[in-house]
């Protein structure tokens, strides 16, 4: 074997096991002369062994030894050679020189006998050749036996098939909605044992063509935002244009009188059925200053057919341009209408119940009704004046509504419902303002994540739900909370998102009374209300809202709270009339989500208090105080009822005070005592529900409907009626609530050692 200095010999296939490191053979550079003596050149020889074990024993096994060779030496003349080197028996490998390494055991130092050359170039090649091929005959049969392919196994391009197969197969719907859902969001941040329903609940649609208005003196056809529908050539309907309609209004064609009712109270629809005794009158109403479905009850009773709605410009904040814009509104009070009082759900019973009411209702712009009103144009500059007919006219109307369809609506996500509850809700709609309301939801989510990561643990449980269908009825809301029974006794407070930006204005904060002084405190510590001349105090009340607070004031009867920034309305309730999204207002109102970061951080602040504090942070005496002042303002309060409100705030204002010892002090907080203590506070506002109250209007009849209102809506409602035994019936109403509200406040001082009432 030929080998020169540096390079890498002839590879011979090896199947044994051997433990070697390379080294390169040097020669030193004295090794100058060719007349060198053996004995000298063979010690300086490598101290190698080439262990072939079984071979060792074969011919040519003493040893292998280098060819004669002839090599320069590095730094030597060019012309010196070096001599025949037959006496040097290093091992030789097939990748190259080696010297065992001297951690193995069976390291032996050892030379060779020198052999002759005829006997190495006879004998050594023929076994190299033996033991090459029978290497390479065995390395065959393994090669040979692992890549055949057996009768049963699948051929090259069925593999791919298979593999295709199994990446397609692992790509589903609902890997896809996973990851684009609020179930996968909420995981991810943390929350566990997410759960989304759906449920199959009835909705109503407009229909293909949009509705219109036509008067019938002058011929004209006017779509609900007043463009005109007679045109030369048929135009395409815009979506804005099928967006303004009545959800479950009654549809059909109607031909009749116009009134101008203006917001549809008992004044202005007496003076309509004095004027006319017409079967098929239409009137023009305005939105705000009540619920829409308790004006639409007076117009049914009224003998009117059909309602022309819309907003008044002068009631709406002067940077929002909504004058041209028609609208939608539903006339569903909640929930399902095919299943009342029961969730929507495989198996349940739908009653057939096409239209929730008799009246033909479409909802107009501003712009239309002053078309109608026969107004002047808007005026651009000085003071709004509000529509009104200068006097009652004649005009033949017609209106179409969209017919009725069965849709899938998701509802959730929400956990099981262990003890006590916390809701706080974020709709799942595409509006604007529902988007901004997820993101705040979203971010206290993370925050209260990653504090619970790091052990912190809440007192009660937290239920961060989502749900839509809020523009039909709040049927989201309605569902989940008649599918989930154990809220009836579990849910403890809800906390709302529903529109948390709708204008520039200054927070306002809707709070039932248990929680307006905990809303009132968050107030003056975040907000710095405390500055003179910066703040003009907490803007807090309890008045009536059209949005998913509904099902909780009215239905569960627990204390809510909402906040929210707004443009300051001259008039309640606009918030029934749902216009058209536009992708920008989000942008232009918050672009610094300045003011979603405040409300996120007011609304944590509430919810850490409700979650955390041993003793809920609810005020009975502010519902004692509440009531008192209803009842001195109104007409017909009675001496019975001021002394019956005189005794709850005594009783509560004893309570509120015991209430705070185990509030304050940890040694005074027995746990069965403090849970009973707490179901007191919660169950408190459960008292002040009344089981039919005029459509529209509030069960908790501790709700006012608007800010400047003095007295129980139910008793203004009777004492606008005229109707002795609706007095009375509404009279009974408010004691009974008021004496079952100081029965239960009666039954928590008992939880106290110094109960009064007790006797020694």
């Amino acid at each position: 074997v030929r080998e020169d200095m540096g390079s890498i010999p002839t590879q011979s296939v090896w199947n044994k096991k051997m433990a070697y490191r390379k080294v390169r053979a040097g020669l030193s550079g004295s090794m100058h002369s060719q007349g060198l003596d053996k004995e000298e050149i063979q010690t300086a020889s490598l101290e190698l062994e080439w262990d072939m074990e079984k071979e060792l024993e074969e011919p040519c096994a003493d040893g292998f030894q280098l060819e004669p060779a002839e090599n320069r030496i590095a730094g030597g003349s060019p012309g010196v050679a070096i001599p025949e080197l037959d006496h040097i028996e290093p091992s030789v490998s097939p990748h190259g020189r080696f010297e065992r390494l001297e951690e193995d055991p069976d390291y032996v130092t050892h030379f060779t006998r020198p052999i002759s050359k005829g006997q190495r170039n006879s004998v050594c090649p023929v076994v190299r050749y033996l033991l090459v091929g029978t290497a390479l005959f065995v390395l065959g049969l393994i090669v040979g036996r692992f890549t055949r392919s057996t009768p049963g196994s699948v051929s090259a391009p069925p593999a791919d098939t298979d593999f295709y197969q199994r990446v397609l197969s692992d790509i589903t719907a609902e890997k896809i909605r996973a990851h684009v859902s609020m179930e996968f969001l909420w995981t991810e941040l943390g929350l566990t044992d997410v759960h989304l329903v759906n449920y199959s609940v009835l909705l109503s649609l407009p229909s293909s063509s949009p509705n219109t208005i036509t008067v019938k003196t002058s011929g004209q056809c006017f779509y609900p935002n007043r463009q005109p529908c007679h045109t030369g050539s048929p135009q395409p309907t815009s979506n804005n244009q099928l967006f303004s309609f009545a959800a479950y209004s009654a549809s059909g064609t109607l031909e009749g009188e116009m009134f101008d009712v203006q917001y549809g109270n008992i004044q202005d629809l007496s003076k309509a059925n004095a004027s006319t005794n017409g079967t098929n009158k239409i009137a023009l109403l305005k939105l705000g200053q009540a619920p829409l479905l308790y004006k639409l009850s007076l117009l049914v009773e009224a003998g009117f057919a059909g309602v022309l709605t819309y907003v008044d410009p002068c009631d709406l904040p002067r940077q929002e341009d909504l004058q041209s814009k028609a609208f939608s509104i539903t006339l569903n009070p909640g929930g399902d209408p095919s299943t009342p009082m029961y969730p929507s759900i495989a198996g349940s019973y739908r009653e057939l119940r096409a239209d929730l009411t008799s009246l033909l209702v479409q909802p107009i712009s501003a712009s239309l009704a002053r078309e109608l009103l026969s107004l002047p144009e808007f005026l651009k500059k000085g003071h709004c004046i509000p529509l009104a007919a200068p006097a009652t006219q004649g005009t033949g109307l017609r209106s179409i509504n969209g017919s009725h369809c069965k849709v899938r609506l998701g509802i959730g996500p929400f956990p099981p419902l262990p003890p006590r509850l916390i809701c706080i809700r974020v709709g799942s709609d595409t509006s604007v303002s529902e988007l901004g309301g997820a993101a705040v939801m979203t971010q206290i989510i993370t925050s209260l994540t990653i504090q619970a990561r790091k052990g912190w643990q809440p007192d009660r449980t937290t239920v961060f739900c989502s749900w839509g269908g809020s523009e039909f009825g709040n049927i989201g809301s309605f569902e989940w909370g008649e599918n989930q029974v154990v809220l009836q006794s579990n849910a403890v407070a809800y906390i709302s998102l529903h529109h948390p930006v709708s204008g520039k204005g200054p927070l306002h904060s809707v709070a039932s009374p248990s929680l307006l002084q905990l809303v009132s405190d968050i107030h003056k510590k975040l907000l710095n209300c405390t500055r003179r001349g910066n703040c003009t105090g907490p803007n807090v009340n309890s008045v009536q809202t059209s949005g998913d607070v509904n099902f909780f004031a009215n239905h569960l009867a627990i204390p809510t709270a909402e906040f929210a920034f707004q443009e300051t309305s001259k008039t309640s309730f606009l918030s029934e009339a749902f216009f058209p999204d536009n992708s920008s207002v989000l942008e232009t109102l918050d672009p610094s989500f300045s003011l979603h970061e405040t409300v996120a951080k007011v609304t944590g602040a509430a919810i850490l208090r409700v979650v955390s504090d041993p003793v809920l942070p609810f005020y009975p005496l502010d519902i004692a105080l509440e009531i008192q002042n209803k009842l001195k303002g109104g007409e017909l309060s009675s001496e019975e009822l001021l002394q019956k409100a005189a005794s709850l705030r005594e009783s509560t204002a004893f309570f509120q005070s015991e209430m705070m010892r185990p509030a304050n002090d940890p040694k005074e907080r027995d746990p069965s005592h403090v849970r009973m203590l707490n179901d007191v506070l919660r169950d408190l506002e459960r008292s002040f529900t009344v089981p039919q109250p005029p459509p529209g209007l509030y069960r908790n009849i501790l709700y006012n409907l608007n800010v400047h209102a003095t007295e129980f809506s139910i008793l203004k409602d009777a004492q606008d009626m005229q109707r002795q035994d609706k007095m009375n019936q509404s009279l009974s109403q408010v004691l009974n609530a008021i004496n079952s509200a100081e029965r239960l406040i009666r039954s928590g001082l008992e939880l106290f050692e110094n109960d009064p009432t007790q006797t020694n």
